[in-house]
């Protein structure tokens, strides 16, 4: 399978926001990711339930959607209706994960999981079965443009070996600093779906950046 791109709209222009939209659509993207952040479970707050169902109404690809937030289980069935096809919520922030993960796929969506930088992958042992994907953050949750950290290669591999056998269709996504510069040695460790946002929004061209990440080949050349 070729890797996935979600351009996280995080970091676009919300005073231009369905241009930015309409830019994805048009480009080499494969998801939308939507970071919803409640000011609680991080030190940041992002957008709701009107502004998501407003980027729905233009999207044209699914949105990969990224709960930041305390109770995530009170608000699933919302963020279905307002347009998610994957609903990722934090291992840290569930008390019950495994009634989480299998309420929303009872709702269509995929089922994702979030680890936080400290939070080792061998905590997901007991339940990799029951995962669509993996969100494997690679700076800390809350802000954009932080800087990538290096021990996220160590997870990938992890995660990888752990469904091995077991979950070969598991989703790995990375998510924060990822750019050109990181793209093939995360693609050689294991990830297949890369979160790029300010790498993407901040480019002059921003499509052709999405291009650019969308055709890295993880293949190594040898002579």
């Amino acid at each position: 399978m070729s890797h996935l791109i979600a351009p996280s709209v995080l970091s676009a222009d919300f005073a231009n926001l369905q241009r930015d939209v309409e830019m994805i659509n048009r480009s080499d993207a494969d998801w939308f990711h939507i970071d919803i952040m409640d000011g609680v479970f991080v030190p940041n707050m992002s957008f709701g339930f009107p502004v998501m169902s407003a980027i729905n109404k233009y999207a044209t690809k699914p949105l990969d959607v990224h709960l930041m937030i305390v109770e995530p289980d009170r608000y699933l069935e919302q963020f279905k209706n307002a347009g998610a096809a994957n609903i990722t919520v934090h291992y840290e922030a569930c008390t019950h994960l495994h009634r989480t993960l299998q309420a929303i796929r009872d709702l269509g969506c995929k089922a994702g999981v979030a680890l936080n930088p400290h939070t080792p992958v061998h905590l997901l042992e007991d339940i990799i079965d029951n995962i669509d994907l993996v969100c494997l953050m690679s700076v800390n949750p809350g802000f954009g443009g932080q800087k990538f950290i290096e021990n996220t290669y160590k997870k990938i591999r992890e995660l990888k070996a752990m469904c091995a056998g077991r979950n070969e269709d598991l989703l790995i996504e990375v998510d924060g600093g990822v750019g050109v510069h990181n793209t093939l040695a995360l693609l050689q460790a294991g990830a297949n779906v890369l979160v790029a946002g300010n790498a993407v929004f901040a480019d002059e061209n921003p499509s052709q950046m999405i291009s650019q990440l969308k055709n890295i080949s993880p293949q190594i050349k040898t002579a």
